[in-house]
Order: structure tokens, then C-alpha cells, then sequence
């Protein structure tokens, strides 16, 4: 499995006084969350149960003799009045989405506005050509790609608020080239999309802008309503192929940093050309860590093998808990 974790964090809080939680707050949260874990959920013991009957994972084969996917990683086709409208809108623009280019096998559902009736989209700015070459990834890559078109934060923010979505995701490639890694770009983006669409929802999945804290606050503070990130694998590894451990560990310290959203998804190879899948997790196991983030005090956790970070389903709870958030502020 390669879970693909999304860290989400409401920024008027999480930034209003600091960037992050001080290394000893840190260390003192995590030591409690695990004490009180331990006291009061099985953890570990339920994925070893699992293990032992083999309803943790599914094996893929050899590279000779692959096994088919098992029927829970089937895929739908997209469709959808909402879902070719959008397709059109952007094709006019010229405007790049994520669920394209990585190919999101939700694309259908988001877009269309699935079983919840909101539509959502995640568009991708900065170009379509990233400076990384991840071996998992689907985008293009480039050392040295176009710079960017100053004019797209405008133009991405009319195009969006033309729309009639609720929620939008707005992600980008890596540019490492770039002197504040894209995040200035990406500010101004969110910046000029709230001023023509105030009470539109907007989350910024972010790069990890090489871990600069001033690119972090710059975007954090930009009046947008999500701030995501993907981690994408566990501390001790960039493959397939992580323990339940580890994804434990990793599960305690993003609480611990005070995330509030959790997503977890099955790793799907784009093609030949890209890193090979390790194992099929159960949509069992799925749950059991879906379980285990909300004993750990998230407040919505998303997990499945066709979750992805700003997953359709997830967006509309948290659209609700924005929205219940904002009336509490507002009445106190």
C-alpha cells in the first residue's frame, strides 16, 4: 500500500499565532496521544489479526504473471451533465486539472457532484510540468519548465467563479526553480478567487515548498479555508510497501501537529512506465484505520482504496464543518 495522507488545517487557527506546535508541545502531545491509545484502542493487534488470515492486503503477482485487481479497485466511468460542463469550460481556458493529468480515478464523481449534489474541482496551477520526478506520479517533469503565465491567478479566478462550484481544490507542481517556490503565485491565486467568490470554500493543497515556513504562512494566511498536504508515504520510506506500523506512527505525529482531516488511498500504478504496486489493501484494513484516526481525535478521516487527498466525499463534510465553524464564530 502507499496511503496518500492529506494533512488539513483550518488557517485562522492553525496560523494565527504560530507556523507550527514548538518541538517539546510536540513531543508532550504525541507522548499523551499515545499513552491514551494505548489504554484505550487495540491498535497494532487488529492489523496482525488481519495479517494472519490474509485480509489485510491482496498480493498483485510477479511482473511475469500479474494477478487481475480485485473488485473493489474497479473503476467508473466519468459522466455527467455537471461533469462534461466543467470538461468544456476548461478546455476553452486552457486550464489544468490534477484529476486529469494524475489521473484521479474520482474524476467522474467530483465533477459531476456525486451522491451529495457538490460539484467540486481540483485545478492545477503553475503549469503542467513539475521540477520533481516522483516515480509514482502521472505529471509531466521538467528541470526547467515554462515560467509562469503571470496573468493565470486572475484568469483561474474568473474561470472558477463562472463555474457554480461549492468547494474548489487548488493544487500545484513543484517548482523548485522558482526563487519562493510558486507560493506568492499560488497566494495571489486564492487572494483574487475569494474577492470575486467571498463565500466560496477554497482549499489549497500544497508542494511541500522544500519545507520553507515563509511559504507556508504566505499561502496559510491567504484567506483560504483548507490547507492540505499530501505526505504521501511514511517516514521511513519513498516506495510501496509500508507496515501497519509505520503507518501508525505517522498517523500519531500528524495528529500531533494538530491536523484535523485524514485521507488514506490505495496506490494505482499510471502506467508500466511508473513504480509498481506492492499489494492491494482491503477495503477491511481501510477501515480499521479509519477507525483508528478517529479514536485519535480527527475530526473526519476518509479511507478507501479509491480515496485520494481532497476526496469528494471528504469535502463535503468538511464543507459542513466549515460552514458550522463559521456560525459559532460568528454568534460568539
Amino acid at each position: 500500500m502507499k496511503p496518500r495522507f492529506q494533512t488539513l488545517s483550518r488557517a485562522l487557527r492553525s496560523f494565527s499565532t504560530t507556523i507550527e506546535p514548538t518541538k517539546p508541545q510536540f513531543e508532550q502531545t504525541l507522548a499523551s496521544l499515545r499513552a491514551r491509545l494505548a489504554a484505550e484502542s487495540p491498535i497494532i493487534s487488529d492489523f496482525v489479526d488481519l495479517q494472519s488470515n490474509d485480509s489485510y492486503s491482496v498480493e498483485v503477482g510477479t511482473k511475469k504473471k500479474p494477478l487481475p485487481k480485485p473488485k473493489w479497485m474497479k473503476e467508473a466511468i466519468p459522466g455527467g451533465e455537471k461533469y462534461v460542463q466543467i470538461k468544456k469550460k476548461l478546455r476553452e481556458l486552457k486550464l489544468h486539472t490534477v484529476c486529469e493529468e494524475a489521473k484521479c480515478p474520482n474524476l467522474g464523481e467530483c465533477w459531476s457532484g456525486g451522491e451529495t449534489g457538490t460539484a467540486t474541482a481540483t485545478i492545477m496551477i503553475l503549469g503542467d510540468t513539475c521540477t520533481r520526478g516522483c516515480r509514482f506520479c502521472n505529471v509531466k517533469t521538467s528541470r526547467t519548465p515554462p515560467p509562469p503565465d503571470p496573468n493565470e491567478p486572475g484568469n483561474v479566478a474568473e474561470a472558477i467563479a463562472s463555474w457554480g462550484l461549492d468547494y474548489v481544490v487548488i493544487t500545484s507542481v513543484d517548482r523548485d526553480d522558482l526563487d519562493d517556490q510558486g507560493s506568492g503565485h499560488f497566494a495571489e491565486t486564492v487572494q483574487k478567487l475569494k474577492a470575486l467568490k467571498p463565500n466560496m470554500l477554497i482549499e489549497a493543497l500544497v508542494p511541500d515548498f522544500r519545507g520553507d515556513s515563509g511559504c507556508v504562512q504566505k499561502v496559510a494566511t491567504s484567506g483560504l479555508d483548507v490547507f492540505a498536504h499530501n505526505i504521501e508515504t511514511v517516514e521511513e520510506l519513498q516506495r510501496c510497501g509500508e507496515t501497519p506500523e509505520q503507518v501508525v506512527k505517522t498517523m500519531e505525529k500528524v495528529r500531533a501537529a494538530g491536523v484535523d482531516v485524514m485521507t488514506f488511498g490505495q496506490y494505482m500504478r499510471p502506467s508500466k512506465r511508473h513504480m509498481p504496486v506492492s499489494e492491494y489493501i482491503t477495503p477491511e484494513a481501510f477501515e480499521k484505520y479509519r477507525v483508528l484516526g478517529m479514536d485519535m481525535g480527527f475530526r473526519y478521516v476518509a479511507s478507501g482504496p479509491m480515496v485520494r487527498s481532497s476526496y469528494k466525499a471528504g469535502e463535503f463534510y468538511i464543507k459542513s464543518m466549515i460552514e458550522s465553524d463559521r456560525t459559532a464564530a460568528s454568534v460568539s
